[in-house]
């Protein structure tokens, strides 16, 4: 079974299927990497992507933890935030429209996703956020500080990091992280309707402002590739415990080293 699903309709609207409803679609590395094919090598005739979750559990649930265990070496840890970083990078520089249309958890590397999209629309049922703190003690890259901070500002940035706490549909509407929240049954109906709204606006318009605006958040990256707290955080003993604890379901015990 294909892990990503990705249809272009007549129209120009293309949809992007997370497709292991089974692991509430969390990523798989190779998941990540074919995410990025997608958006680097958009056929011409895209107009709008919109981007979705197999099932009703999740939109992405973030990482596949168990490949986790495979860190042992510094490179590692750069290597898989490099990844991180490029994939939203082309998913943020995609030309034309791209729309999270959301349900159940959106969470971790599926935050991430839906942070480098334009448009954010959630079912009642959308959660957001990165729960690091209290589940795997690793951390997110410079540039994935910086698209959150620039999306709901610092403040809101540090609550949910800090608190490792999950933004309800209604809290992410308020933030602006969310366009609008819609019934479940009719999330990807509504996705549709916006995409064909787009589909009736100036296209180089539309690519002209997000090209503006991603600049702007690239500006906001402070110089610095962040490396000293990446290596930091995967190579401790605290993200090997956070590893295996979650895995294992049960509380991490965390020491900071």
């Amino acid at each position: 079974m294909d892990e990503i699903l990705f249809d272009v309709k007549d129209d120009g609207i293309a949809w992007l299927t997370f497709n292991r409803p089974e692991a509430r679609n969390a990523m798989t590395f190779g998941m990540y990497q074919r995410l990025g094919e997608i958006c680097r090598s958009l056929q011409p005739r895209v107009r709008v992507l919109v981007l979705r979750g197999a099932g009703d559990k999740a939109f992405v649930s973030g990482t596949d933890i168990s490949q986790f265990r495979a860190f042992s070496t510094p490179q590692h840890a750069l290597d898989y935030e490099a990844s991180m970083d490029s994939v939203f990078d082309a998913l943020e520089d995609v030309k034309v429209p791209t729309i999270a249309a959301i349900q159940g958890a959106c969470t971790g590397g599926g935050a991430g996703i839906a942070a480098a999209c334009d448009l954010r629309l959630g079912a009642p049922s959308a959660k957001f956020g990165f729960p690091i703190a209290r589940t795997l003690g690793n951390t997110l890259s410079m540039r994935n500080h910086a698209r959150l901070a620039g999306l709901i500002g610092v403040a809101k940035t540090k609550d949910i990091l800090f608190l490792a706490r999950l933004m309800d549909a209604q809290e992410m509407r308020a933030v602006g992280l969310l366009n609008e929240i819609t019934a479940e049954d009719n999330l990807y109906t509504r996705a549709e309707e916006v995409a064909r709204t787009l589909l009736e606006h100036a296209p180089l318009t539309l690519q002209a402002a997000k090209e503006a605006l991603n600049r702007v958040l690239r500006h906001w990256t402070p110089p610095g590739s962040g490396a000293d707290f990446v290596v930091r955080n995967y190579m401790s003993a605290d993200f090997k415990e956070g590893v295996e604890s979650f895995l294992a379901k049960r509380k991490p015990r965390w020491t900071g080293k």
